[in-house]
């Protein structure tokens, strides 16, 4: 006799990512169709019972709230711009937590890991973490084991870093129950080249070097990346590297278009603008821990990089500023 379906719902949250729904959604579709039964059905919901507003301004209707929804299997919460105004929403972490009682799997995608672990849902959890939110989350949860992986699967929570590598992980949960070989067959309809597993790591991870190849550069970068609070001079970097300060400005001209000081400067705005938007640590505390000795010259750096003081760049949403990161080569 075949088995019930796993009922499956969805848990919007505005700002949410679109693309990150429809890649939750359609393996579980194509896992239908091929088995020609419903091994899955799902639900989309929201906290009110209201259409949601992704992040893209496309309206997603809904079919209930979290009142009078009953037991899941699974639950995924999805989330990407301002989490931190969801962290402290007790009746949406006491529903959390309800479903996780009743022994529904959770899953986290993109910035709803943020929700999980203000709840208490991660303690001692691993959880994919997008690279563009690593260093707040560590800082707001060190309980938890935040890491740059595509996703994570295990012990009844399921954390995704989002967009793309939500397939994967969909693709491979529907595995873990139903088999290898149907899996294989929902990445092949989906045009997955190979199916990518929890323990691969994202591609742009800070710092982001575009000559992986040249092993002196990359200790270079590994130098400033493990001084941001307390700046070597460029002169030090170089001679750590084993190189004169004008071989270190050349390698650095050659390789990523901008010099020594200019990058590491980059580096440390990057960090800065990642504990404004992402923590609620105070500016001055953000200023040192970027290595900016003076707060005045901070603000003033920081104006100057994102058009606005770092006192009025708190909020990790849609029009707030961005801080640009080249890929890899």
């Amino acid at each position: 006799m075949a088995e019930d379906p796993q009922d499956v719902a969805f848990l919007l949250l505005p700002a949410f990512s679109n693309l990150s729904l429809m890649a939750a959604i359609e393996p579980l579709f194509i896992a239908n169709w091929l088995a020609g039964r419903r091994l899955y059905r799902w639900q989309i919901l929201s906290r009110d019972s209201r259409a949601v507003e992704a992040s893209n301004g496309l309206p997603t209707p809904v079919d209930g709230g979290l009142a009078g929804v009953g037991r899941r299997d699974a639950v995924f919460l999805l989330a990407s711009f301002d989490p931190r105004q969801h962290t402290r929403d007790a009746r949406l972490a006491a529903w959390l937590r309800r479903a996780a009682r009743y022994g529904a799997e959770l899953g986290a995608i993109e910035t709803a890991s943020e929700i999980f672990a203000a709840a208490g849902l991660l303690d001692g959890h691993p959880a994919a973490v997008h690279w563009d939110n690593l260093e707040g989350f560590r800082e707001l949860y060190p309980d938890c084991q935040a890491s740059p992986q595509l996703f994570t699967c295990g012990r009844g929570r399921l954390t995704c870093a989002g967009e793309a590598a939500v397939l994967d992980m969909m693709v491979h949960w529907i595995g873990i129950r139903h088999g290898a070989s149907l899996a294989g067959e929902i990445a092949q309809h989906l045009l997955l080249a190979r199916q990518r597993g929890p323990e691969e790591l994202q591609l742009a991870v800070l710092p982001a070097p575009p000559a992986d190849d040249d092993p002196v550069l990359a200790r270079a970068l590994s130098i400033m990346e493990k001084a941001m609070e307390e700046p070597i001079s460029c002169a030090g970097i170089a001679r750590r590297a084993g190189l004169s300060l004008r071989q270190l400005q050349r390698l650095f001209r050659a390789k990523l278009g901008t010099g020594p000081l200019q990058h590491y400067r980059r580096m440390r705005l990057a960090k800065a603008h990642a504990l404004l938007q992402q923590t609620g640590l105070p500016v001055t505390e953000v200023a040192v821990s970027a290595g900016f000795a003076s707060p005045e010259h901070f603000s003033r750096v920081y104006r100057q990089a994102f058009g606005r003081p770092p006192s009025a760049d708190r909020r990790q949403s849609t029009d707030a500023p961005v801080m640009r990161r080249p890929p890899r080569a």
